[in-house]
Parts: C-alpha cells; sequence; structure tokens
C-alpha cells in the first residue's frame, strides 16, 4: 500500500534561535529530519512532502531535499499566512503562522493516499515508524504514537504538549494541548493561561505530532479551518493547532484515533542548549547498531 510521509517543516523556530529544521545533529551532517525520513523509509513509506516556506525553499531544498531524490518521490508545498480560504485575508498585525493544523491542510493537493505526519524537529524513533506502518495498511481509523510525558520533556524550557486521555480500548478520548509544561523532578508541571501551575504525575500520554492520516483528514482540516478563523481572526498569537482538531472531531464521533503507545524516548530541539544531548543522543544509537554512522552515503 502506498504511504506518505509529511514533515511539518515551516516553523520558525523563534525559541531556538535559528532555523533549527536544517541544523545538522549527525556525525555526517544529518538533520533530524534525515533519521525520521531513514526511519520511514525504512518502514514502507514511498514518498515524502515537505511542508516548508517560500522563504527558505532555496536553502531547505539545497542542504535537505537534494538528499533523497535518488531514494524516494520527493514533493513540496508551502505554508504562508495568505494560504487562506476564499473571503479571508491576512490580518494587519498577524506574523506567527497558523499552526500545525493549517501545515497539514496545505499539502491537501500532494497527497491522495494513507499518511503520516511529523514535526521536522523531533526524533521519534523506527519503532514509531513501524507502528505507524503497520496501522496504516491495516486500519482505516486514524492514529497517533503517544509518548509518556517524562520521556518527552526539555531541559531548558517550557514545552508544550498535548495531553491524552484514553479509552480502555487504547482509542484517544480526549487531547489538552498545554503550552507551558515543565520538568518538575520525577514528575512534571503546567502553568494554566493566567499563570496557574498545576502538577502532572509525568506519566501522562502524550501527542509529539506523530499522526497517521486518511486523505479524509483534509475535508475536516478544512472545515474546522473556516470555524477557527471565524473564532479567532483578530487573535494575532492563535494556532490552529492539529491536536485540537482531533480532539474536536474525537468529541463530534467523526474520528477514531487508535493510540500507538511507546515506551520509547523523544529528543529534539525546542532551545538551543538541546542540541548537545540531541548529538549524544544520536550517537549513543549509532553506536549500539541502530543506525549507521552516515545515513545517506
Amino acid at each position: 500500500m502506498p504511504k506518505t510521509l509529511l514533515v511539518l517543516a515551516a516553523g520558525m523556530g523563534s525559541r531556538y534561535g535559528g532555523l533549527k529544521q536544517i541544523d545538522p545533529v549527525g556525525p555526517g551532517g544529518e538533520t533530524l529530519m534525515d533519521y525520521s525520513v531513514y526511519d520511514a523509509l525504512r518502514a514502507g513509506f514511498d514518498k515524502v512532502v515537505f511542508v516548508i516556506r517560500r522563504d527558505i525553499e532555496q536553502s531547505f531544498k539545497e542542504k535537505i531535499g537534494g538528499r533523497y531524490q535518488q531514494r524516494v518521490q520527493v514533493e513540496y508545498v508551502y505554508q504562508e499566512l495568505n494560504s487562506l480560504p476564499v473571503s479571508f485575508n491576512v490580518p494587519s498585525n498577524r506574523q506567527k503562522p497558523w499552526g500545525t493544523g493549517h501545515a497539514v491542510l496545505v499539502a491537501a493537493s500532494a497527497i491522495h493516499e494513507p499518511f503520516a505526519a511529523i514535526n521536522a524537529d523531533d526524533f521519534y524513533g523506527p519503532n514509531s515508524f513501524r507502528l505507524l506502518g503497520q496501522h496504516l495498511e491495516t486500519s482505516s481509523d486514524y492514529s497517533m504514537v503517544g509518548f509518556v510525558l517524562r520521556n518527552t520533556l526539555s531541559d531548558f524550557g517550557s514545552v508544550a504538549r498535548g495531553v491524552c486521555q484514553l479509552g480502555p480500548d487504547g482509542f484517544l478520548q480526549n487531547i489538552a494541548e498545554l503550552t507551558r509544561i515543565d520538568r518538575d523532578g520525577a514528575a512534571a508541571k503546567y502553568a494554566d493561561a493566567v499563570g496557574t501551575v498545576h502538577p502532572m504525575t509525568g506519566d501522562e500520554i502524550v501527542s509529539l505530532n506523530l499522526w497517521g492520516f486518511q486523505p479524509l483528514i483534509f475535508h475536516q482540516l478544512a472545515k474546522e479551518f473556516i470555524a477557527f478563523l471565524n473564532a479567532h481572526r483578530d487573535d494575532e498569537k492563535a494556532e490552529f493547532f492539529i491536536s485540537t482538531v482531533i480532539g474536536t472531531l474525537v468529541g463530534k464521533r467523526e474520528a477514531k484515533v487508535k493510540v500507538l503507545r511507546t515506551p520509547d524516548s523523544w529528543f529534539g530541539i525546542t532551545y538551543r542548549p538541546d542540541r548537545e544531548l540531541v548529538v549524544s543522543g544520536i550517537e549513543r544509537l549509532i553506536q549500539s547498531g541502530v543506525y549507521p554512522e552516515k545515513l545517506w552515503y
């Protein structure tokens, strides 16, 4: 069965201080995206679609996309502020991207088969792609790889995570996007919109935007995006999160999402000091034989 990997790589990287999507972390100059693409190819994915911005297009294609051209079908789509439904205009004070839900939506013209959607700056590991690939081949339900919260935190600042509530059958019942989660010893804590701090156990199952979808999601996203714009058109910071959309669809019983739980540790680059931990983590995986020293050579 054809399967596509959709890589969300249009983020600004404001907290990191640069284009973290193309920052090398492997011994051969590999980025985190390289490891995700490598793992996806091993799991049977046969097309890669990158969501990027026009202003990073040349650098991205030269430093990243060119590596895959001889190995897999590669396409590009563009997330821009003016990628809006007819009759909607970009608010004059809007600078922030519209969010991950919008990033997936702009790929509608390029994807007509089951697909996985991932962040460019997260490392998920080969097991995650195997789980997702197997589910896409055997079920029409949506899916999400769920990580244990404490395995996904940064030592250098707060992170955003979709915190999941699961039913006894392993399907998603609810997902809450929390944007200020910090490590708190062996546990965690988060601050809500008014600054009140709430404790967390650290055992919560969270989304890191590793989703499995059918093409129907594009129609659903388009409908929900219009509702989002109508509600938030004057809010310059509001984001159309994919996790929020999925929570809405699940609540309305318009989608079922199987949560594929993994005990693996995530790592990624949210803040610049995270990079050294990522580099050492990749080196350990190379030494243990999970990856070759150089992926593409």
